[in-house]
């Protein structure tokens, strides 16, 4: 699968996500848990994301996967997928639809652990649609996500289907953390209400059809403190053929210091919710951690020096330049 995302080129992101961070989300969302009851996904591609809980958690620790997919052909192929890895019929159940205006999934929810990598800044109905306003799953923040970038759209249908105890990991468009307008009133309603629980910042060129540094929003009901983990993680990679890689060294890195919540000096920080609205509800990593400086220092005095002695040892070669032309020419 991953090899044929791979030769996809720009289309190979639109149904999978590297196993590499596939991984790392299911570890996020299923922390704590032995066994999960139901995962989901509401933009399911080819259904890798749910799939990495069986390596996650073991076989049969999932009792339920559930996703959506609008693209046929993508829908079929999860479907398949699943058979594959050995998932009983009777245990998954991949829908076809738009989720954002048809999602299929009301009587399933909710979920206990939800991962997703929804398609970056896509359009969708949004305001355009009188009905969405009040859909109880965008109601709450009583604003819609604009209609060019359904971004948060999917963020707000997550959320409303997340358990009270469970966890939500997304892929994020960097663009959703710091933007404006709509889109900043819906990120007030989830730090005014501690939803957010981490944002992580993740290394550039790391998906298929993108170059773009995403982050990963973790999302939850029933946090035990009001404040938000940011960590920077934009470094955190190994160069594989043409594509940047998460190794297992980063990705262990990444989740210990999730877990643990405590600052590293250019690395993490621990934020207190009351921070992120006195920064207008920002919640790009850049803002909050501050990025080591690797410029060499310099020693003023000592380059001082160094100007000086080449001044002077130009000064001399000038004279003796001069002496050696004044003998040619009387000669």
């Amino acid at each position: 699968m991953q090899m044929y995302a791979a030769d996809a080129g720009k289309s190979g992101g639109e149904y999978y996500t590297p196993q590499e961070v596939s991984e790392l989300l299911a570890r996020i969302a299923s922390h704590g848990k032995t066994e999960l009851s139901k995962v989901y996904d509401p933009a399911v591609g080819s259904g890798s994301l749910l799939l990495k809980f069986q390596k996650v958690l073991g076989p049969g620790k999932v009792g339920g996967y559930f996703g959506q997919e609008i693209n046929l052909t993508t829908y079929n192929l999860a479907r398949i997928n699943m058979f594959l890895h050995d998932v009983p019929y009777e245990q998954f159940h991949i829908a076809h639809g738009d989720t954002l205006t048809h999602p299929e999934h009301w009587d399933d929810e909710p979920f206990e652990a939800i991962v997703s990598n929804p398609p970056y800044s896509i359009k969708w109905e949004g305001d355009a649609n009188p009905l969405l306003i009040n859909d109880p799953r965008f109601a709450p923040a009583g604003v819609l996500a604009p209609k060019s970038k359904a971004d948060l759209a999917f963020t707000m249908h997550i959320l409303s289907w997340l358990a009270v105890n469970g966890t939500a990991a997304i892929v994020e468009f960097p663009g959703v953390m710091y933007r404006g307008g709509a889109e900043a009133k819906i990120r007030k309603y989830l730090v005014d209400n501690n939803y957010v629980d981490a944002v992580i910042q993740l290394p550039a060129d790391l998906f298929f059809g993108t170059t773009i540094a995403t982050c990963i929003l973790v999302l939850k009901k029933s946090k035990q403190s009001n404040d938000v983990v940011f960590i920077d993680a934009s470094a955190e990679f190994t160069r594989s053929g043409n594509k940047n890689k998460l190794a297992d060294a980063h990705r262990d890195r990444i989740l210990a210091t999730l877990f643990e919540r405590a600052p590293v000096d250019h690395f993490a920080a621990v934020v207190p919710n009351a921070d992120i609205a006195a920064h207008a509800y920002v919640l790009s990593v850049s803002s909050y951690v501050q990025a080591e400086d690797t410029r060499e220092a310099v020693d003023i005095t000592a380059l001082n020096a160094e100007i000086a002695r080449i001044v002077a040892r130009q000064t001399e070669l000038r004279t003796a330049i001069d002496a050696i032309v004044a003998d040619l020419e009387s000669t």
